[in-house]
């Protein structure tokens, strides 16, 4: 996730890595550092186990322990796999709100690339969760994939934008060559 200003990049959920931050199909996202010194120095793992562990089985995959993808997850009735869908809302909605401090306040909150764009539910959960920021989502919308899915008076826009990253590639690669 990203906090933007005035079209600038002023926080970021990533840290050093893409590990860091919000836990991805695979990927463990943010983790107490002792686990890792845990995992070495305890459990007898090498550099190479654990970062297999965190980089490609862990995530909603090591979570739910079914799958990294987030529409089998949404369609299974299995408690992990639910608790894995909870994990990652309660994540998303923690870091709105430790970069809605980053902005001093939030105008909009965009979900965008394939759960952004595809998941309903994901998105009702994690606006519901943010409500205390004057968020108020019109669950029709929602619904629909709608691109503005605020009600008109939440006083925070919710929009779901499609993700377009080989044109932003492109973009940024003939303006280099500029």
């Amino acid at each position: 996730m990203c906090a933007i200003q005035a079209g600038q990049s002023i926080a970021s959920t990533m840290g050093f890595t893409a590990l860091e931050g919000l836990p991805m199909g695979t990927r463990s996202g943010a983790i107490d550092a002792g686990l890792v010194l845990h995992l070495i120095g305890e459990e007898g793992m090498t550099v190479a186990e654990v970062s297999k562990l965190l980089y490609k089985e862990s995530g909603l995959l090591g979570l739910s322990g079914i799958s990294s993808d987030m529409q089998t997850l949404l369609r299974s009735d299995r408690p992990r796999a639910q608790q894995a869908i909870h994990h990652y809302c309660y994540r998303i909605a923690r870091e709105i709100g430790s970069l809605s401090v980053a902005l001093g306040g939030l105008d909009h909150v965009v979900f965008t690339a394939g759960v952004g764009e595809h998941a309903a539910p994901v998105r009702d959960s994690v606006v519901r969760q943010c409500g205390w920021l004057g968020i108020a989502l019109d669950t029709s919308a929602n619904q629909r994939n709608q691109i503005c899915i605020s009600t008109s008076h939440s006083e925070v826009g919710v929009w779901v934008i499609p993700t377009d990253e080989e044109r932003v590639i492109a973009m940024d690669c003939v303006e280099s060559l500029r």
